[in-house]
C-alpha cells in the first residue's frame, strides 16, 4: 500500500495566503490573456488534476495516475481535446485551496458534493454514489455495524478522515473520541497501530484497501442517517467557479458515459465499483449542494 505524497506543515500554512495572492490567476493563466480554463487546455492539449491517493478514486502508481475518476478523466479530457493529463498528489484539505489558487485546474478525487463544499468551488453532475463503511481489527471485535454502534458503544475510538464526509457525520451524531487523519492509509494504519478501533470512508476504498489485508476487515455497506435522514453521498469533480466553460464542456461528455451503464461500467468496474454507484438520472449537484437530501 503505496503512502501518498504530503504537503509540509509549512506549505500547508501558506495555503490561505497563496490563494488569495493568485485569485487574479485562479481562472488558469496569465492575467493578461484572455483564454478561458477550457481554451488554454485545449491550445496546449495539458489540463492539470489534483488527487488525494485515496484509492481506488484516484492515485498514483509507477509514475502513473490511475483510479475510477482519472480513468472518467482520460476519456472526458481527450474527447474535448486534452490528451496530456499531469497530476499532483496533496492533502484532502488541500485540494479545494490549491484549485483555488490555480495551483491545478481540477480536482480528481471523486469528492461529496456537500453545501459548504459549494460555497467554495462548483461541482459537475454527480459521478459516484456512495456508501460507507467502517474498518476494523480482525473479527470486530466490537461488534460494530455503523457509527451510531459506534456511538453507542461508547469506548470505541473512531478514526475520520479530515475534511472527509465522514467526519461530519461523527460531529453531527456527537460521537465524542474521534482522531482525524490525513489519508485513508493512515486511517487504516492507526486501526492496525491500536491508536483507533474503527476507521469510517467510503465503502468502496475501504473494501479496495483491505481485500488483501491479514489485520483488518469492513463492517458492510451502510448508508448513515442524521436525524432520521439518510445521507445521500454523491461524488463529482471540482472545478473553480469561474471556470464555467470547463465545466459545461465537462458536464455534456460526462453524461455520454453516466447516461450509458455499459460505458460507465467499462471505466470503473476494473476499480471494484457496481452499478450501484451508478448516479439516478433525477438526482443534481442543485439538490446536493442545497443540502435537499429528502
Amino acid at each position: 500500500m503505496a503512502q501518498r505524497h504530503t504537503l509540509t506543515r509549512y506549505s500547508l500554512a501558506i495555503t490561505g495566503v497563496l490563494a488569495l495572492a493568485l485569485t487574479g490567476c485562479a481562472s488558469g493563466g496569465d492575467s493578461g490573456s484572455d483564454q478561458n480554463t477550457l481554451e488554454k487546455a485545449q491550445e496546449s492539449g495539458t489540463i492539470t488534476l489534483a488527487v488525494a491517493s485515496e484509492r481506488p478514486y484516484s492515485w498514483v502508481e509507477g509514475g502513473e495516475p490511475t483510479g475510477a475518476t482519472i480513468a472518467m478523466h482520460k476519456k472526458i479530457f481527450s474527447a474535448l481535446g486534452i490528451d496530456d493529463i499531469k497530476v499532483e498528489e496533496v492533502e484532502w484539505n488541500s485540494l479545494i485551496p490549491g484549485l483555488n489558487a490555480g495551483r491545478w485546474d481540477v480536482v480528481s478525487a471523486g469528492m461529496s458534493i456537500l453545501p459548504d463544499r459549494c460555497e467554495q468551488a462548483a461541482f459537475s453532475d454527480p459521478e459516484i454514489m456512495y456508501t460507507t463503511t467502517l474498518a476494523v481489527p480482525k473479527g470486530n471485535p466490537d461488534d460494530l455495524s455503523d457509527l451510531d454502534s459506534v456511538k453507542k458503544a461508547g469506548d470505541v475510538k473512531l478514526a475520520v478522515q479530515s475534511g472527509a464526509i465522514e467526519e461530519g457525520y461523527a460531529d453531527d451524531l456527537g460521537i465524542g473520541d474521534v482522531i482525524k487523519v490525513d489519508s485513508a492509509t493512515a486511517g487504516l494504519e492507526a486501526v492496525q497501530s491500536g491508536r483507533a478501533d474503527a476507521f469510517a470512508l467510503t465503502a468502496v476504498s475501504l473494501n479496495w484497501m483491505t481485500k488483501d489485508s491479514d489485520d483488518l476487515e469492513t463492517t458492510g455497506a451502510f448508508v448513515q442517517e442524521i436525524d432520521g435522514v439518510e445521507q445521500i453521498g454523491a461524488g463529482a469533480t471540482v472545478f473553480r467557479k469561474q471556470d464555467k466553460e470547463l465545466l459545461e464542456a465537462y458536464n455534456k461528455e460526462l453524461a455520454k458515459i453516466t447516461g450509458d451503464e455499459k460505458s460507465y461500467l467499462d471505466l470503473v468496474e476494473p476499480f471494484g465499483f457496481t452499478a450501484e454507484n451508478l448516479p439516478p438520472a433525477d438526482l443534481t449537484t442543485e439538490q446536493l449542494c442545497a443540502g435537499d437530501l429528502g
